[in-house]
């Protein structure tokens, strides 16, 4: 029988009813119990049960079997005395009372993204909460979709270079589940399901030559020259200056754009292509600054053709078997990807460097820290996101099953928080060695342009130290915000004195 506890709604969303475990249910089956049914309502299907065997109970498999639909306890039955969670469940066994001390049957709601956080530098207490329960939880994404969260570090390194997972082609795209509206994240400008992998394979063989450590090293001095010249000017501004701006926003494009050979005059009509196609929240402006993109990078991909330079993308044309279209494509998701999420990581580098002051001051008086610095705060920034996959087969997260067209979110941040690899893991540690973060994704997935963000990233921080000592913030923290409209989110503005 169910007791009073049917229908309690607590603060975190979740129904909750109670078996007696002194008496039999009187039931067969949970459609057939009415209060059971009942609390079943809000999200048919995802019923959660959290039972504890009695210590003299023997052989529980039996009965315990029954309650399991569509995946299994995490490991082997448990010895009495010990706790098991099951997902889903339906039916109830009659004799349950002498084989549980307490069972509790939950219809929990999916936990809603975004998580809350009081300010862009706050690791989110939910999501702290959802990792000390366990690695996969489901939840439901900003536009109302469900899909699985997996938050600790083992299960997401490994899904990263896991090929049933798609990085982003579905079968049916414009029916899948989201995180957002962003048209990348539905079918990009690469791949589609069918030959994803080879795709994939492909673009790599293309693109990693031109970021290979040592073309990187050769470009160091061209990115010194160009940081020197934005902190000349940054110098000039009156104060509070906006560092946002004044370095983080033009450096990462200046950049892309000699590597590329795309003109930088054409700056701002590319960069609001590329801020359209990170649109989260309005599909058809996404679809529509995808296609502008797109053809933008055809029209590049045609002037090269006539004209090549010691660029990427003349290289690319020029290579055997490589199409216009294809051309354009790649070149395109490098103009995004090259320099958006730079842009990101030098604005939150800054302000977790600057909101801890003892960072800068160890930074200052020991510039060789830098490039560890770097690694360090590429772990613990608030913002280092949610990779999107989609399952291609079934398959098994620790002990959940997935069914294959199902979304698979691959929490980054949470992974690099995960108090089992990192010590005091919110804690940032400029002297820590930050070896293990998943920031530039891992195995056959591992960031083609994680070497030139490297590079910039320590030029960046190795001038601002010695040039700016006395760099501080001239904003609250809490006052910052986090643009959770934008695919790669970042700061809209970073005011410093110094």
């Amino acid at each position: 029988m169910l007791t009073d506890h049917v229908g309690y709604h607590d603060p975190g969303g979740d129904y909750f009813a109670r078996l007696d475990p002194n008496a039999a249910c009187a039931a067969s089956s949970a459609s057939h119990c009415p209060r059971l049914h009942r609390a079943l309502l809000p999200n048919p299907g995802r019923l959660t049960i959290h039972m504890r065997l009695r210590s003299s109970a023997a052989s529980p498999r039996s009965r315990v079997a029954p309650f399991i639909f569509g995946a299994s306890p995490r490991a082997s039955f448990p010895t009495p005395g010990s706790s098991i969670q099951c997902v889903s469940v339906t039916q109830a066994p009659r004799d349950l009372g002498h084989l549980l001390d307490t069972t509790e049957v939950g219809v929990v709601a999916p936990v809603q993204l975004p998580f809350e956080q009081a300010d862009p530098l706050q690791f989110p207490p939910r999501l702290r909460q959802l990792q000390a329960q366990g690695t996969v939880h489901r939840v439901r994404t900003a536009v109302g979709d469900e899909a699985w969260l997996v938050t600790r570090h083992r299960e997401v390194r490994r899904l990263l270079d896991d090929e049933r997972l798609g990085r982003r082609a579905h079968p049916e795209p414009d029916t899948a589940a989201r995180v957002g509206e962003s048209a990348l994240l539905s079918r990009g400008l690469v791949g589609d399901f069918a030959t994803e992998h080879a795709d994939h394979q492909r673009m790599r063989a293309l693109l990693q030559p031109h970021f290979a450590p040592k073309h990187m090293r050769a470009l160091r001095p061209r990115i010194e020259a160009l940081t020197t010249r934005l902190l000349d000017e940054l110098t000039k501004q009156t104060r509070p200056a906006d560092l946002h701006t004044a370095l983080a926003l033009p450096l990462p494009i200046l950049v892309i754009c000699e590597l590329l050979g795309v003109p930088y005059a054409d700056r701002d009509q590319f960069r609001s292509w590329t801020v359209d196609v990170g649109n989260m929240r309005d599909r058809a402006r996404s679809e529509q600054g995808l296609a502008d993109l797109v053809a933008y990078g055809r029209r590049l991909v045609a002037f090269k053709r006539r004209n090549p330079g010691d660029d990427v993308i003349s290289r690319l044309c020029a290579t055997e078997g490589v199409s216009d279209d294809e051309a354009a494509a790649l070149s395109m998701s490098l103009l995004f990807a090259g320099h958006e999420t730079t842009v990101v990581r030098i604005g939150l580098t800054a302000l977790l460097l600057l909101a801890n002051p003892e960072l800068w001051r160890a930074l200052v008086g020991n510039p060789d820290l830098v490039p560890n610095a770097v690694e360090e705060t590429l772990r613990t920034s608030r913002k280092v996101g949610i990779i999107s996959r989609y399952a291609r087969t079934d398959l098994e997260i620790d002990g959940v099953t997935i069914k294959a067209g199902e979304l698979v979110l691959l929490h980054i941040g949470a992974g690099n928080h995960d108090p089992a690899v990192f010590a005091d893991p919110d804690r940032a540690d400029v002297t820590r060695s930050a070896s293990g973060h998943l920031t530039f994704g891992y195995g056959a997935r591992f960031c083609i342009g994680a070497p030139l963000a490297r590079v910039e990233l320590q030029i960046v921080f190795s001038q601002l130290v010695s040039r700016f000592p006395t760099l501080r913030l001239a904003a609250d923290v809490k006052d910052l915000a986090l643009r959770d409209d934008q695919l790669a989110g970042g700061l809209s503005e970073l005011p410093v004195r110094w």
